[in-house]
Formats: C-alpha cells, structure tokens, sequence
C-alpha cells in the first residue's frame, strides 16, 4: 500500500495549536501531553518497571568528577548530582528537561534549580519564528490548591521566564528590562531530545497503548480475583411453612419467614476470601430432598494470556530492554556473564541521552560565577554490573 494511501489512517503523535490567551504553544492537544503519558505510564506496572531502569541508566553512577557531583548548586543545598538525578528521570519520561539559572550583577551564573519538565510550555513564535521566553505553571492540569485557593491557568499564575542565553551583553539587557537585578527572573534552559525549542516525543509514546492495555489486564485480573463469585456449590432445600388466620378467618402470610433474596449475600460471595464457600436457596416448594447445584466461575486470565505475553514484549522493546525480557521469560539464563553484557549493551542504548545532559551542564558551567569543575569533565561513569564477591572467613 502506497504511503499515500496510509496517511488517511494515521494520525499526529503530537497535536500542537497555540493558546492565544495564554500566548503558548500547546504541548498537545489538550495542552496536557506530558501528564497524561505520566498518569499511563504510572498506571503500568510494566512501563513504571522500563521507565525506572531506563532512568537508571542514564544517571549511572553520577558524574565522573566525584567533587563536582557534591558540589552545591543553589541555596537549597541541592548538589550537581541532586539536580542530575531529576534531569534523568525527565529525559526517561519525556526525552526533555528544564533548569532555571539565576545571574549576579556581572552576569555570572550563582544558581540552578530543576524545573519539573512537565510544568513548561513555549511561547509562542515572533515573526522571525524565534521563541524568547519559557511559561511555567505549577499545575496545568488546573486542580493544585494553596492557601486554600485553585491555582488558575491564567497569565497571573504563569511564569514567563526567558531562554538560556548566557553572553553578558544580553543578561545585562534583560537585567535592565526587569528593573534591577532583584526583579530579574534569571533564565531557562530548556532541552529536548527533538531539537532546539521543540516539543519531544517521549520514548513510552510509541507504547502508550500497550501500556494502558497492561492497565487493564491488571485491572481484570485484579476483578477476578477479588470481585468474581467463587461458591462452591449451591444447596437447595425445602421451606417449611406455618399458616395462621385473622378474625375474620383469612390467612395471614408469615413475613419474618420470607425470603429476602440474594442482596445480602451477594458481598458474602465475592472475591478471593469467600471462595469454597457454599450458598443455601430455601424453596417453598415440596421437594423431597435438599439438591446439590455445581457452580463453575470463569477465570478470565486464560482468555487475555496471548495479549499479556505480547504487551509486556513490546513495552521492553520500546525501552531497548530486550535483555532483561529473555531474562524475565526464560530465553537467557540468569548468570553474572549475561546480566554483564546486558549491561554494556544497554549502556550503549543510553549514550546519547547521557552525551544531551553532559553538553547542558557545561553550557551553565562554562559560565558559573566560580571554577566548580576543575577537571572540565562532565561525563557520567556507567551502571556496571558487580558480582557478589565469594568471602572465604580463615577458620
């Protein structure tokens, strides 16, 4: 089939419009791209598992320059590797991160502090497609409460930040614009594994289906277990009945005798706790002896087996973890040689993330108001597989 033909069926990953009110890009459809690939991906216990490990391996062991990595970065106390660790997680999630950076009145960087990548949006393009400034919202989603009030996605309660551009000349004139370096906001630098200033698809995108899909099979199996009806058997005996008469000489029915049916046994029947349990049905009926009824209840895991086993093989193949899946089902042993080579190879799938954070981190401190690096070295030392050392104790 033509690719002509295909394009009638498929559809953008990303939708981006722009919000005039707001004077942003959207970043999707709704403008809530990256919350709601966080909530599918959460809701996956396998996407949740790839995305960690995935995460894990971009950060490795920290930076190489063991001083650099303790070295603080910004009053809270935060170090280079504190601010590290949350970048990884962002480029895991989103194949993006954001950092704020503060000047001093001689346009030297003193601060830096991680921006939730999830909290930024672009401005809107000029005339010349440039975009100068980040907005930053707490929450767009519009349901973060302070101070007792929801927090509106208005121009109020937004944040518009300009792009990380350290040359003096420009820090000075945005210094200036703002009043005085007590109003000067600082700058943005924000990455994205697409490109410059633009939105990045994450890697669990191509996967979100199968993630949601893992979602439910959870959720099946989660009913299955603790909402399906799992009696042994049903027992149905014969009621006896008693009959008495008003003044007048007709039968009163006896109420209290009545049968009130199953709503109140219905909670006593559900789930994994009650199972075995048996169920007695009392007839007004004159049978002669109490009847035994089986009661088979349908396991619903055996019907979704083939679609389980094939979600769980494409969520690892998105991550490159294809390793630990032969490992998981079988297909590899669970030696140290191969847990070692798979950590080579996963090391080379994550090389480029880890090269995008290593030339961000010394853009800031290429310029940073003291030496905080004094070998240059930004690299990050790789996750490497340690064998349990056999200790032999001298009797």
């Amino acid at each position: 089939m033509k690719v002509s033909d295909l394009k009638k069926k498929s559809t953008n990953r990303l939708e981006t419009g722009y919000i005039s009110t707001l004077g942003i890009q959207s970043y999707g459809e709704d403008n809530l791209y990256p919350q709601i690939l966080n909530n599918i991906i959460s809701a996956s216990s396998t996407g949740s598992e790839c995305v960690e490990r995935y995460a894990d391996f971009i950060e490795g062991n920290g930076f190489r320059d063991v001083s650099f990595s303790e070295y603080t970065v910004n009053r809270r106390g935060d170090t280079a590797d504190d601010i590290h660790t949350l970048v990884c997680k962002d480029v895991a999630k989103y194949d993006g991160f954001a950092l704020h950076v503060n000047y001093n009145i001689f346009g030297e960087i003193v601060e830096i502090q991680h921006i939730p990548f999830e909290n930024c949006r672009l401005q809107e393009e000029d005339e010349n497609g440039y975009v100068g400034k980040i907005a930053i919202h707490p929450d767009w989603t519009g349901r973060k409460i302070r101070d007792g009030k929801t927090i509106k996605i208005d121009k109020k309660h937004t944040d518009y930040i300009d792009v990380f551009n350290p040359r003096k000349n420009v820090v000075y004139e945005q210094i200036r614009s703002a009043g005085g370096i007590e109003n000067y906001k600082g700058q943005v630098l924000w990455v994205s594994g697409a490109g410059n200033l633009v939105y990045p698809i994450s890697r669990a995108d191509r996967v979100a289906t199968e993630m949601s899909t893992d979602e439910g099979l959870a959720n099946v199996k989660y009913r299955n277990v603790r909402c399906n009806f799992m009696p042994s058997g049903m027992i149905v005996t014969k009621k006896g009945s008693s009959v008495n008469f008003d003044e007048e000489g007709k039968p009163i029915p006896d109420y209290e005798n009545e049968d009130t049916g199953f709503s109140d046994t219905i909670k006593q029947l559900q789930g994994d706790t009650n199972a075995g349990k048996l169920l007695e049905v009392t007839l007004n009926s004159d049978e002669d002896k109490p009847e035994f009824v089986d009661l088979s209840s349908k396991n619903y895991d055996k019907e979704f087996t083939v679609t389980d086993a094939s979600v769980v093989e494409r969520i690892y193949s998105a991550f490159g973890q294809e390793p630990w899946y032969c490992i998981r089902v079988g297909k590899l042993g669970f030696s140290g040689d191969i847990l070692e080579d798979a950590f080579e190879y996963y090391n080379s799938i994550v090389s480029r993330q880890q090269r995008m954070i290593e030339r961000s981190f010394m853009k800031i401190f290429e310029h940073w108001y003291e030496i905080a690096n004094s070998s240059n070295d930004y690299s990050v030392q790789p996750l490497k597989y340690v064998r349990n050392a056999e200790v032999s104790n001298n009797i």
